[in-house]
């Protein structure tokens, strides 16, 4: 089973990704930040992060880039997706240049969130 890991501070789209997500088979972990989100990679390696930019004590960027630092070379080349509710601030090269492997633009679109997952976790 794949371990998705999702870092977003809003409870409702957590939950909601959570549901769908479990629903495909996914196993879901959920932090409500970046720094939650170097923690739990301390603990256990995961598939997929679904990461929010705009988050309380640390952001998606700044979490990108240090997940993408990381000394584990499988964890720090982890696909992760930016959620932003923020699409006309950064465009796709951006958050690409920035480590990010793609983005999603809330509000989510569930079948493009389940769609995305399943692609860069095969």
């Amino acid at each position: 089973m794949k371990k998705v890991l999702i870092a977003e501070d809003s409870s409702v789209i957590q939950n909601l990704a959570k549901k769908i997500l479990e629903f495909q088979n996914f196993q879901i972990y959920s932090v409500k930040n970046g720094e939650e989100v170097l923690k739990a990679l301390e603990k256990e390696s995961f598939d997929i992060l679904l990461l929010d930019i705009n988050m309380p004590i640390m952001d998606g960027i700044e979490c990108t880039k240090r997940v993408r630092a990381l000394s584990d070379p499988n964890k720090a080349k982890l696909p992760i997706v930016a959620i932003t509710g923020n699409a006309r601030n950064y465009t796709l090269a951006e958050y690409k240049a920035a480590g990010f492997n793609d983005m999603l633009v809330k509000p989510l679109n569930f079948d493009a969130l389940v769609a995305k997952v399943r692609e860069l976790t095969e």
